[in-house]
Formats: structure tokens, sequence, C-alpha cells
């Protein structure tokens, strides 16, 4: 709202071609609920982001953008403006949450081009503002929205400059090292408790929210100051290695811990939840080393590149999951 506002230099002046939730909300269902047949998604004609769409006829720029992820077909009513949506022979049906949101993607995308290449109805457009295109969609469709926008911007860098905001980890990196190439000047916002927020640079690292947090817990074992919610920590550690190598359980990646017993201590306090980021308490001597033994066999066993970068200047980052990974390119 603050680049919208700074954007505002006279009445009627636009330069911003946004994709946000006021976007998908130019698009709203009429369910049909007095005959249950025909179901359509209804069009706000009246933004200016739907000034081609009668003229440029946008049907099959639409669809070519829609095959990629979805497999449903779709009719737009340019004199009712509405869309009505086609699978397997069966018409006006009603699409999930999920496909709706990347069919309004995929017309982001197409007035996009129309940007880029300079049509008539779009020649307004300076910027491009996207936040969170990845909403409802799993990482396969987050890596190939975040492949496709790349190409796509690749194709406009002289003419559109891009912001692009997201909280999902996976797309930022795809999405840098896509446009790498373009030298992308990437922040990470972090909310720093109540005192607001700190815009921090990730220079040429991408930024990985579990290395971040290794990074971390190593810096917090070798100073001694480790508190229970570390715990924590480590356990969202185990449980994303577990995930990624196909473990039913994250006790698995407990490594370092010969003795029984203190192999079940270890999973009982690696297992409590309930330990606070926001009412710190030190752990005891005994469990700090039961910590420091897990976390350096975990590293010993599991190679992940810590770099300096993230343990002189990350150590506040790691510890809030209200984190926002931006790219601005």
């Amino acid at each position: 709202m603050a680049f919208q506002e700074t954007g505002k230099r006279g009445e009627g002046f636009r330069d911003t071609l946004y994709f946000n939730a006021f976007t998908e909300d130019l698009f709203h269902w009429d369910n049909d609920l007095e005959k249950d047949t025909e179901r359509v998604l209804q069009i706000n004609s009246e933004s200016s982001f739907f000034d081609g769409f009668k003229e440029l006829a946008l049907e099959e720029k639409i669809f070519t953008h829609l095959e990629r992820y979805a497999d449903f077909n779709f009719k737009i009513d340019y004199e009712k403006w509405t869309i009505s949506f086609i699978k397997d022979n069966d018409s006006n049906i009603k699409i999930s949450r999920g496909e709706e949101n990347i069919f309004v993607w995929c017309v982001f995308l197409t007035v996009c081009e129309l940007a880029i290449e300079g049509a008539e109805a779009y020649n307004w457009v300076k910027y491009f503002y996207i936040d969170d295109p990845i909403s409802s969609l799993d990482d396969n469709n987050a890596i190939a929205v975040a492949s496709d926008l790349s190409q796509l911007l690749k194709r406009g860098t002289d003419k559109i400059k891009t912001v692009i905001s997201s909280h999902h980890s996976l797309f930022f990196n795809v999405m840098f090292n896509e446009l790498k190439k373009s030298k992308p000047i990437c922040y990470f916002l972090h909310k720093n408790g109540s005192d607001g927020y700190n815009l921090r640079t990730t220079t040429d690292t991408p930024f990985f929210h579990h290395v971040a947090l290794l990074s971390e817990l190593r810096r917090v074992s070798e100073s001694g100051t480790i508190n229970t919610y570390h715990f924590n920590m480590l356990r969202s550690i185990l449980e994303r290695t577990a995930t990624f190598f196909g473990f039913n359980d994250f006790a698995v990646c407990v490594h370092g811990v010969e003795d029984d017993v203190l192999y079940a201590r270890a999973l009982n306090l690696l297992s409590h939840g309930k330990y606070s980021v926001y009412e710190p308490v030190e752990m005891g001597e005994d469990n700090k080393k039961l910590f420091k033994d897990i976390l350096q066999a975990f590293l010993d066993k599991y190679q992940f590149y810590l770099p300096e970068l993230l343990i002189e200047d990350t150590s506040n980052i790691a510890n809030n999951d209200s984190n926002r990974a931006t790219t601005i390119r």
C-alpha cells in the first residue's frame, strides 16, 4: 500500500500493475443459488486491469499459461463479464480455490505479457508489484510459477521494473536463481518484536529458513546461552530433514546419543512443543550438553553449508516466524 501511495502523483495517475489480494477480489462467484446450474466467475469490469480484455480477446493467451498448471478450460462472456469453466465435458463447474487462484494468476501473467509487448491498453504500466502469487499452491506449482514468471520478466527488464514479495522460501530461491544474471536486489524483512521491522540484505545468498536456523543454533551452542525453545527450533530442522529423505519420523535424524535412556530423554525434550520464544528459559547444564551433542552429530552427518554471513547477521531473524522474504528486481 505504501508503494501504491508513493506512485500517486496526481488525480487519476497510475503506473503500477498489481498482483495481490485486491487483484483476486476483482473476481467473485455467482453460484446460481436458485437453479444451481449456471455457476460463473464474475469480473469487475470497471477496473483498469481489464482495459484490454474485450478488444484483445485474451482466451488463447490465458490458456497458454493455464495449461501448464491445470486441466480445465474456460470461456469468457464479454457482454455479461463472466467466466464459465469446463472440465471433462462438464460445463459451468465451480473450480476449487486453488484452481481459481492459479486461473487469476494466469490472467495476470497475460496482462503482464501485454504490458511488456507494448499493448496500447497497458502502455501506462511502468512497474509490476507481485505479492505472494503462490497461495494455495503445492511446491510443484510454486516452482513452475516462479520459473514461468522469471522467464516473462526477463523479457521486460528494460521496460518495466518489478517488485516481488513472498514469505515462501522455495519460491524465493527459485526466483533468485532464475534471475541471478539480472542481479536482483534481495531483502529479508523481519519483525523485530514491538519495535517494528528491520530490512536486511541477503547479499549474494538467497535466504533459506532452515539454514538460518542451523546457523543460529550453532551460534548459541558455541556461546553456551541455550534456551529451552531452541529444542523447538532443532525439532523443526529434524522434521524437515526427515521429510526430505522420506523418513516417517524425525527420530531417525537424532544422532550422537548412544545411551538408550539419554536417547529417550532427548526425544522427550524434542517432542515438547510448548517452549515459548517469548518467555526464554535457559536450559540446565545436562540438557545443554545433550542439545550440543545432538546438534553437532546432526551437522557432522548432514553437511549443510552455513555461511558466516548468516552466523553473524541472522541471530534475531531465525527466532521469529513472522518473516517475509522479499525479492526486488
